[in-house]
């Protein structure tokens, strides 16, 4: 297969699986040496081993990388600091996706971004909603889910100062009631605690005792 037909065949799709790609040939070793010799010449970039992308000058679709975060390990969905970037609860961009999953923990590098994933186990792998964009589905967790995973997951301690420090922010998109729900669901008491210290930093930036 020479380049031009393989952009033809892939060009549309956001995300290259040879899984997908070598169905119904019979002998793939050519295609596999043409990927390699196209990955080392920056034509497209591995996401991980089977899936690759289209460099950008050769794209006719963009790519939404929450997507990617979705595909390259499943189950998984798009939580902590990410989330709450995408939920505008922190002022700072993220430049990690990190994602949380019932399967083994870790982190792919490419050109594409950093992705990394966290554990956790499937009694606690729900609080997630689906984003589409240009026909591509990911799952990020809702705001309540977002910072209880991050409390959770990284076994910090949680305090109004360490709120203030994070500088959360619109904490009115903050669902209490669903916060107090998620956090009887982890079975922890220190969940509990979180999200009573969390509801006491929305109730006093809500009444502007506290700036950021």
């Amino acid at each position: 297969m020479n380049w031009m037909k393989f952009l033809k065949t892939v060009g549309k799709l956001p995300v290259i699986n040879t899984e997908n790609l070598f169905a119904g040939v019979s002998d793939p070793t050519g295609i596999e040496v043409q990927i390699s010799r196209w990955n080392k010449a920056g034509k497209i970039i591995q996401l991980k081993r089977g899936m690759y992308l289209l460099a950008e000058p050769y794209r006719k679709i963009a790519v939404y990388e929450p997507y990617i975060a979705a595909i390259l390990k499943n189950p998984s969905y798009i939580s902590m600091e990410k989330a709450l970037e995408y939920h505008n609860l922190i002022p700072e961009a993220v430049t990690v996706y990190t994602s949380v999953t019932t399967k083994r923990q870790g982190r792919f590098v490419s050109k594409a971004g950093f992705f990394d994933y966290r554990h956790i186990k499937e009694s606690l792998f729900w609080g997630y909603k689906s984003a589409t964009v240009n026909k591509q589905t990911a799952f990020i967790a809702s705001c309540e889910k977002a910072l209880l995973d991050f409390f959770y997951v990284k076994r910090l301690n949680i305090s109004l100062d360490y709120l203030y420090e994070l500088r959360l922010q619109n904490v009115e998109k903050i669902n209490i009631e669903n916060l107090f729900e998620y956090a009887w669901r982890f079975k922890k008491p220190k969940m509990l605690y979180a999200a009573k210290v969390i509801k006491e930093y929305s109730t006093l930036i809500k009444k502007g005792e506290k700036t950021l």
